[in-house]
């Protein structure tokens, strides 16, 4: 009997956006999986032979890259900032909209002039991202590597800029900051472990799900006897589980 195929699913905000094209692509998770006392990361799905796991956004193109999970849903910062060629990434979810960019503190943005700068101090989770940034502008780039807490940086004296993603301004703002350069924009992708694209054939058509998601996205959900219509896992007779409201919290992006 072949393994399951394992799909890596983020946590947080964008998980919550993902749900619905992952009903549409015929894939609902177990009654656990919204479960919000559980602690399980590994979930079993209506449809036959595929499995989700939950795991931290940066770690899904990881998963996937070693193969532990064949799919995965990761924002295109993480594929930038780690460039894994053992990665494909077939289709924009077109979910997950925000921006990775460089911030100050306001009274900074008030004098400075981004095309001036030649050297800058920044603090980021994206030090790749960043430093190519800047050096395809000529700028030399000190990159304080951070995992959270970017807004802190400047206020603490641990570096006078950020780079991070934002997605409303609203964190920024709240801490005194002010976007002065975009990097890039951002969206979820569904990405595939390249050998398993190969050896395992029913990839494909789960990728062509996926697409065919994306695309009817502006339409209603069907629902055929309770059960949600997908194109992988229509008709397996149970009825989808509700998506957890706990799972709308922040995720990656600045708010």
């Amino acid at each position: 009997m072949a393994s399951p195929l394992i799909i890596a699913v983020p946590k947080g905000r964008i998980l919550a956006e993902a749900l619905p094209l992952l009903a549409r692509a015929g894939v609902h998770p177990e009654a656990a999986f919204s479960d919000e006392d559980s602690r399980a990361l590994r979930f079993a799905t209506h449809a036959p032979g595929i499995e989700l796991i939950r795991v931290r956004a940066f770690d899904v193109a990881t998963f996937v890259a070693h193969g532990a999970a064949q799919l995965g849903i990761v924002g295109s910062d993480v594929l930038a900032e780690f460039a894994y060629s053992e990665l494909y990434a077939p289709v924009d979810l077109a979910i997950g909209h925000c921006r990775l960019s460089v911030a100050e503190p306001a009274e900074m943005a008030a004098r400075d002039d981004p095309r001036g700068w030649s050297h800058v101090r920044v603090a980021t989770k994206y030090p790749h991202v960043t430093a190519e940034h800047f050096a395809r502008r000529g700028v030399q780039a000190e990159c304080v590597k951070l995992n959270g807490a970017m807004e802190l940086a400047p206020t603490l004296g641990l570096a006078p800029r950020i780079v991070d993603l934002v997605s409303s301004g609203r964190t920024l703002a709240e801490n005194g900051l002010v976007e002065v350069e975009r990097i890039m924009d951002v969206t979820s992708r569904l990405v595939v472990n390249r050998a398993a694209m190969k050896t395992r054939p029913e990839v494909v058509p789960l990728v062509e799900a996926f697409r065919r998601a994306v695309a009817d996205a502006s339409k209603p959900l069907p629902f055929r006897g309770g059960v949600g219509v997908g194109d992988a896992g229509a008709g397996l007779g149970e009825t989808p589980p509700t998506p957890n409201p706990s799972l709308r919290g922040r995720g990656e992006a600045t708010s």
